[in-house]
């Protein structure tokens, strides 16, 4: 199911590169969790695709949400998925980026149907691709550990129009 989601995720991505602008992607498809270094994004990249949904700062570090809604794409594609959420982690004071560690999002929908997955690690942050088809409001928890190995967690709701 893991790697069913990561080459989702990758699939969402070649497709959206010519609105991204991204140069090229590599992925070695035969070890997974995939490699992301050479996905090059320029500040603002894919999270400037979508929608801020929630910033917050949890314990020293500043975690941005931001959710695509790719439900138009996805249908095409004939894939269940429908919004992209992204987090990207900095430093509050110097701003600099925080690219490693695991994150795991929860998404709870309006008929309290739990989605849960852990988000791909790229250069500019983490995400992966969660069903959220139908109007109403959801609640998206997040769990992370960063370099530094503290877990720590953030949750905020999110309206699907």
């Amino acid at each position: 199911m893991r790697k069913t989601s990561v080459i989702i995720a990758a699939a969402l991505f070649a497709f959206s590169a010519p609105i991204a602008s991204f140069a090229a992607m590599e992925h070695d498809h035969g070890s997974m969790p995939m490699e992301h270094g050479s996905m090059k994004m320029e500040h603002g990249g894919m999270m400037s695709m979508g929608k801020a949904a929630h910033e917050a700062v949890v314990e020293g570090v500043k975690a941005s949400f931001v959710v695509i809604d790719n439900r138009e794409m996805m249908k095409e594609m004939k894939m269940k998925e429908s919004h992209h959420i992204m987090v990207m982690f900095t430093e509050p004071k110097s701003g600099k980026q925080l690219t490693e560690g695991e994150v795991t999002v929860k998404v709870l929908a309006p008929d309290k149907n739990e989605e849960v997955k852990a988000l791909m690690e790229m250069e500019e942050g983490f995400g992966a691709d969660f069903t959220m088809r139908k109007p109403g409001k959801y609640g998206v928890m997040a769990k992370f550990q960063l370099k530094d190995g503290k877990v720590r967690s953030t949750k905020f709701w999110y309206t699907v129009k």
